[in-house]
C-alpha cells in the first residue's frame, strides 16, 4: 500500500482527499503546512507528497527547497495559481507535476497513479545504462558524469534514463510525458521543456551548447550519438 502525504492549510480539502485516496487503497498522512510536512515526511516515509504552495509557517516553495536536499520522493503540486512562472518555478525546485485548483479529483488520482508507476515498477531495460562518459544506475538510482555523482529530481532521471536507452532516437515531448508520467495530460508538454532545462543544467558543462541532450527543432529531444572524428582533421 503506498503512503501519500496530503499538505495543505484547508482541513476540508484534506479529509476529502483522504477519502477520496483511502478509497483508492492508498495510506494517507496529513499536514497543515510546510514546516509540520518536513516532520511528517522523516517519520512516515511517503511514497508521493501532494503539496499547496500557500500556506502559513512554511509555504510549499520553501518546502521543496528543504525537501529536496533530504529525499526523492516525487511531489505534485496543487496551486491556485495560474501563472506559468508559478508553475515552472514549482517544477524547478523539483516538482514531478502540478494540477491547478480547482481540480477533477480523477485527473489528481490518475496523476498519482502515472508517477508512482513511474517511480516503484521494476524497469524491463538494463539496470545499468552508458552513454558517452555518463553511467546512469536505475537500480541505486544513480547518475555518474564523468565520475562526479550528479543528484536528479524523478522526473529528471526517467527523461535521462529514455534518452540514454535509445541514443540518436527522436522523443517527442508528448513521448516523453508518456514515458515520464504515464498520461499525457493537455497543457503539459512545456513542463519537458523544464525538466530538460533543469537536466542540462546539472549535467552539460555548457547548457547553451548542451553535448549529450540535442534538440531537435519542431520535433523533440534525443541523445546525441557518439562522434565520429573527422578523418580529414586527425591526419588519417
Amino acid at each position: 500500500m503506498s503512503t501519500i502525504l496530503v499538505v495543505d492549510d484547508e482541513p476540508a480539502l484534506r479529509d476529502m482527499l483522504r477519502l477520496y485516496l483511502e478509497q483508492e487503497g492508498f495510506h494517507v498522512v496529513e499536514a497543515g503546512d510546510g514546516r509540520r510536512a518536513l516532520y511528517v515526511a522523516r517519520v512516515e516515509k511517503p511514497d508521493l507528497v501532494i503539496l499547496d504552495l500557500m500556506m502559513p509557517e512554511m509555504g510549499g516553495y520553501e518546502f521543496l527547497r528543504a525537501f529536496a536536499k533530504e529525499s526523492r520522493t516525487p511531489v505534485i503540486v496543487l496551486t491556485a495559481k495560474i501563472e506559468d512562472t508559478d508553475k515552472i518555478l514549482g517544477l524547478e525546485l523539483g516538482a514531478d507535476d502540478y494540477v491547478t485548483k480547482p481540480f477533477n479529483v480523477r485527473e489528481l488520482i490518475a496523476r498519482i497513479r502515472a508517477v508512482l508507476r513511474r517511480t516503484q515498477q521494476a524497469p524491463l531495460e538494463p539496470d545499468v545504462l552508458r552513454a558517452a562518459d555518463i553511467v546512469l544506475d536505475r537500480t541505486g538510482r544513480t547518475v555518474r558524469v564523468g565520475g562526479r555523482y550528479i543528484d536528479l529530481t524523478p522526473s529528471e532521471f526517467a527523461i535521462l534514463a529514455t534518452l540514454m536507452a535509445a541514443p540518436g532516437q527522436v522523443f517527442s515531448r508528448l513521448d516523453l510525458l508518456d514515458r515520464v508520467s504515464g498520461d499525457a495530460f493537455e497543457g503539459s508538454e512545456r513542463t519537458i521543456d523544464v525538466h530538460i532545462r533543469n537536466l542540462r543544467a546539472k549535467i552539460e558543462d555548457d547548457p547553451r551548447n548542451p553535448r549529450y541532450i540535442e534538440t531537435v527543432y519542431g520535433m523533440g529531444y534525443r541523445f546525441a550519438l557518439p562522434r565520429t572524428p573527422d578523418p580529414s582533421k586527425t591526419g588519417a
